[in-house]
């Protein structure tokens, strides 16, 4: 292939990607938007294999690679669960930066790669492979890390060490010298060594800023490493001169940003409040004795809360973490679907952080087969609950909070939260009284029109469709 039809390749690779993201922006369009992206990336792949930049002997390393690659891909596609799709886009992004790492340390050690760069234009391409390597290494080690804590293989409780800001800004002081004695370099050798201390020091920061932002803020975090993934792979665009690495790593990096601002306003909080951690404890643990609201909770059984479904009328249902953890989401349809033969309006309430990522509580909801048309947002579905006879939320805590609208102290005060109390009835399914992953008692809880429904969700949902069938 030569390079005028790589570059017409690469030129439809990158309007199928555009075309990609436009179809991911709305669940209907989702799957026509995965097929746009797929079918980008593998013109991408061929147009770059079969590419002047690809010498003959080189293709069939590529192709064992890409078949290695393929197969653990396959691997994971089908025994990873839906509620394990957190922490797998977490270890998909530390993929990333690893490729980018390792990719600047190969381009900058390749004479071929390096030689025929002189003056301004050599130290570009160093300052591109040291840049490309910071972002790689902070994006592969901060993955690592929120993949651990998304598994619960690594506590969620922000570690906030003594002056870690100050042990921040001496991090970047370190990074900006050190790229001083690698661009210009005399040789190899001589540079060799500041990018080395340069990498050891992004994937401590790495750690350090993921372990300082709390399980509440992990929403946050991913669509964060969803974006420095997509500028690691864009810098290392301009190491290869690789157009459509840039223009991907580009469209890949601002969409991640841009998600991410739409994550910070979701809980009225700014970026770099989100960075500097501190908001979020290791999961729900008990809030402190005295800290709960006045007042008893009311618990409501199985059967009785079957009841309320079948007399209602309009009936939201707010979906959490705890109906991934259950893996309840099938059996909410099925209740659904009963009710809404029975002439039942049903709509689902989703909050933008709901769950571990974002889209977490759509991607469960539309493996289970709800309907596109009734999984409303946010702000779509706020002003209903005051004309909602029931509102069941399952699993959900700090996003139902109305502490939020109610306590100026309270740490999520501000937080745009869907408003269930505001419903006839409310029913709230948990475990426990544990608090939620932001550490923050709940006043819903001891309101006179909120019920508990506690035990496993989806044991207890299973013996609602039976009661609701009876």
């Amino acid at each position: 292939m030569d390079s005028t039809l790589s570059t017409v390749a690469y030129l439809g690779a990158t309007i199928l990607f555009i075309l990609s993201l436009g179809g991911l922006s709305n669940p209907e369009n989702s799957r026509r938007g995965n097929l746009f992206g797929m079918v980008g990336m593998a013109i991408a792949v061929l147009a770059t294999v079969l590419g002047p930049q690809v010498a003959p002997q080189g293709i069939a390393w590529i192709v064992g690679a890409m078949a290695v690659g393929g197969a653990i891909g396959l691997y994971a596609a089908r025994v990873v669960k839906m509620t394990q799709m957190p922490e797998l886009v977490a270890l998909m992004h530390s993929l990333v930066g690893l490729a980018a790492m390792l990719v600047g340390f190969a381009n900058y050690i390749d004479p071929a790669a390096t030689d025929h760069f002189k003056g301004a234009e050599r130290s570009i391409h160093e300052a591109e492979i040291y840049l490309g390597v910071l972002i790689g290494a902070v994006t592969f080690s901060g993955s690592v890390i929120a993949f651990g804590q998304l598994s619960a293989k690594i506590g969620g409780k922000p570690m906030l060490l003594p002056g870690r800001h100050w042990i921040n800004l001496a991090g970047l002081i370190a990074v900006i010298w050190l790229s001083t004695r690698f661009v210009g370099a005399s040789s190899v050798g001589a540079g060799m060594l500041p990018l080395l201390i340069m990498t050891a020091i992004a994937l401590a920061f790495g750690v350090h800023m993921v372990m300082a932002i709390g399980g509440a803020d992990m929403p946050v975090v991913v669509s964060m490493l969803n974006s420095y993934s997509g500028w690691a792979a864009a810098a290392t665009g301009f190491m290869l001169s690789n157009d459509l690495l840039i223009v991907t790593g580009a469209l890949v990096g601002s969409s991640g940003a841009i998600l991410s601002y739409i994550m910070c306003r979701a809980m009225n909080r700014n970026f770099i409040s989100v960075i500097a951690g501190g908001f979020g404890t290791g999961g729900g643990a008990p809030a402190a004795a005295g800290a709960a609201p006045a007042g008893e909770v009311s618990p409501i059984s199985a059967t009785e809360t079957a009841e309320l479904l079948r007399n209602a009328k309009n009936v939201i249902i707010v979906p959490g973490y705890g109906m991934a953890v259950a893996q309840a989401q099938h059996t909410v349809f099925e209740i659904t679907r009963h009710l809404r033969e029975k002439g039942v309006n049903v709509r689902f309430g989703i909050h933008p952080v709901a769950g571990r990522m974002p889209g977490h509580m759509n991607v469960l909801l539309a493996e289970a087969k709800v309907p596109y048309d009734i999984v409303m947002e946010m702000d779509e579905i706020n002003a209903d609950f005051p004309e909602t006879d029931v509102a069941m939320v399952i699993g959900a805590n700090d996003i139902v909070n109305p502490a939020a609208q109610d306590d100026p102290a309270s740490p999520i005060a501000g937080m745009p939260v869907l408003e269930v109390w505001k419903g006839k009835t409310s029913i709230v399914m948990k475990r426990s009284m544990a608090s939620g992953y932001a550490g923050v008692d709940n006043p819903l809880f001891y309101k006179d029109n909120n019920r508990m429904l506690f035990g496993d969700a989806k044991k207890m949902l299973d013996e609602v469709l039976v009661a609701l069938k009876a």
